[in-house]
């Protein structure tokens, strides 16, 4: 097993959010696939918290219909919002989304130099041929206005 030091930010907070809830909860819904060792993770701890009921699944489509009461829904790092989504969709709650965060995860990840250089390009580009006032708008931040699932929903559409 690696060391606690060896789990990336998403993992521990995750972990540390679902220890918190899952005693309470009715049963525990883990997104995410069975080979992924952060999903096991995940399903071990919120059995250990308490959890008589504890469900993986890889889509929305895999939930039970007999879901009642206070129902935690979870994934793991790689499983993208957009599923998320589609499972609190599925799910419906009667009383709404309670949102349980121990850590707010702000980390930046920057694109690579060679891509954050085309971007600069580009907005330079954009900027002459539409006539913007400044034509140095990239600032080499930029990329910190959109979060990596806002990009990947954009792009699949």
């Amino acid at each position: 097993m690696p060391n606690r030091s060896d789990l990336c930010f998403a993992t521990t907070n995750r972990q540390a959010a679902l220890r918190l809830i899952a005693a309470d909860a009715d049963a525990v819904i883990v997104i995410g696939s069975a080979n992924s060792s952060n999903t096991v993770a995940l399903t071990k701890v919120a059995e250990a918290a308490g959890c008589a009921r504890v469900l993986r699944v890889n889509r929305a489509s895999e939930l039970p219909d007999d879901l009642a009461g206070t129902v935690a829904v979870t994934a793991g790092a790689s499983a993208p919002e957009s599923l998320v989504n589609e499972v609190l969709d599925v799910l419906n709650p009667v009383n709404g989304v309670d949102v349980s965060s121990v850590t707010v995860e702000d980390e930046y990840f920057p694109p690579p130099p060679e891509l954050r250089e085309i971007l600069k390009t580009l907005s330079a580009i954009l900027d002459l041929t539409l006539a913007t006032p400044d034509a140095s708008t990239f600032d080499g931040q930029a990329d910190r206005v959109f979060t990596a699932a806002q990009v990947l929903s954009a792009a699949g559409r």
